[in-house]
């Protein structure tokens, strides 16, 4: 199997013994509670995805067909019984001829030895395949982390929210009794406080989704954890030059794989070669006559004629099947190189929104709102006018919590397709 990818190689993952049965390895789950840090996250589902131990599987599945492969072709006995149960001198068995056979096919060309590099090299790609899975699943784990972090953080926006529209109300309903303000007002207020108590309803229904999404990255539907560690606007950092990440692009095991694909199926072409060249059966053994109580050896050479059959066909379609691979390696590195710029200009993208609403947006907002509410208690301000220096605020509180979430969407993207951590860069 390939070495893992820089990408979450600190970590274990599911590996399996040549031995052991799905039974075997099916152990109980320990369900984490309190609050699951990233990397205890990372490492639960890389001991129990079930989609990332279906390719452990394949792995050891293919390495038993490399010992198949290797083996020599059986011996066959054969009883040959002749001139019996006939008539006059063979009525019966006393003129029989008995003759015990041991024969042995000869496998010539080197199949056997073409037949296991075929197999060795199919094994090598199911490695390469358990590690696109293997950083499938870190990826997986990543932006269900990410996503179930910004749905805590929109659930403490939104509780946030309730409070101050709650604080807001409780002025307003000042300012009525002390007939400063319309009743009006304090209508606009209930309203605003009901709208806010929908929303944190809607978020608490999405934060519960979202832990159920993460457990299920570890193959678990119990969600005993109460949350995750961390913050959404820890370690953002101005991301690497869009070079450096492409030259790092052969890095992804979707690539990789191609170098091995290549050569499993010119080892093919290799094989199916040798197939031209026709096996031989050597044979022979005892014969017994008993009509004369005398006995001989007998011996057989037998070797097919290829005049019509010489592997022709198959021969061919290995070698158009390598010219098929060579495309698919092509269109694979475009995939890739395309995929990973689209997602570079995303992460980019995302990042420069993020330093905007940190630097001047975010704080202009919530100077306005500190404003109008000053300027409300004085008497200055309408409460629409506080309304909507709320709404503003708010809004733009959610945005930069989109923005941020869809951040880390693209770091674990951009990794993914890399294969290695941003941070190495």
């Amino acid at each position: 199997m390939p070495e893992p990818r820089p990408l979450g190689r600190e970590f274990g993952s599911v590996q399996l013994t040549d031995t052991e049965t799905a039974e075997q390895k099916a152990v109980p789950l320990e369900h984490p509670t309190g609050e699951v840090t990233l990397r205890d996250a990372l490492a639960l589902a890389l001991m129990n995805n079930p989609r990332l131990a279906a390719f452990s599987w394949e792995v050891r599945a293919r390495e038993a067909n490399v010992i198949q492969a290797g083996l020599l072709p059986n011996p066959e006995i054969t009883i040959e019984l002749e001139n019996f149960g006939g008539s006059g001198a063979t009525s019966g068995f006393d003129g029989s001829e008995n003759t015990l056979w041991l024969s042995q096919l000869i496998e010539l060309g080197g199949k056997r030895t073409k037949r296991r590099t075929v197999a060795d090299f199919d094994r090598a790609v199911a490695g390469w395949d358990y590690e696109s899975a293997r950083i499938d699943t870190l990826t997986e784990v990543a932006l269900a982390f990410s996503q179930l972090l910004a749905a805590q953080e929109r659930h403490a926006l939104s509780e946030e929210l309730v409070g101050v529209t709650e604080e807001a109300l409780r002025i307003v309903g000042e300012q009525v009794k002390a007939g400063a303000v319309s009743a009006v007002e304090k209508y606009r207020a209930e309203v605003a406080l009901a709208s806010s108590r929908v929303e944190l309803a809607w978020r608490v229904r999405q934060l519960n989704a979202a832990r159920k999404l993460l457990a299920a990255t570890w193959g678990s539907t119990n969600v005993s954890f109460s949350g995750v560690a961390g913050a959404l606007d820890e370690g953002i950092s101005p991301p690497p030059s869009e070079a450096a990440l492409v030259r790092q692009v052969e890095e992804n095991p979707d690539l990789a794989r191609w170098t091995t694909e290549l050569s499993a199926r010119r080892a093919l072409v290799a094989l199916e070669d040798s197939r031209r060249i026709p096996d031989v059966t050597l044979g022979g053994g005892p014969r017994w006559f008993n009509e004369t109580d005398d006995n001989a050896f007998v011996l057989e050479l037998s070797v097919p004629l290829p005049l019509f059959d010489r592997n022709q066909g198959a021969a061919l379609e290995a070698r158009r099947r390598v010219a098929k691979a060579s495309e698919e390696r092509r269109a694979a590195q475009v995939d890739v190189t395309t995929a990973l710029g689209t997602a570079y200009e995303s992460l980019a993208a995302t990042y420069e929104a993020i330093v905007s609403l940190q630097r001047d947006v975010l704080p202009k907002a919530q100077a306005a709102f500190d404003g109008a509410t000053s300027a409300y208690r004085r008497g200055v301000f309408r409460y629409l006018d506080v309304l909507d220096a709320q709404r503003t605020l708010f809004a733009l509180r959610s945005e930069y919590l989109d923005t941020l979430a869809a951040h880390h969407r693209d770091i674990a993207r951009v990794e993914r397709l890399v294969g290695r951590p941003l941070g190495e860069f």
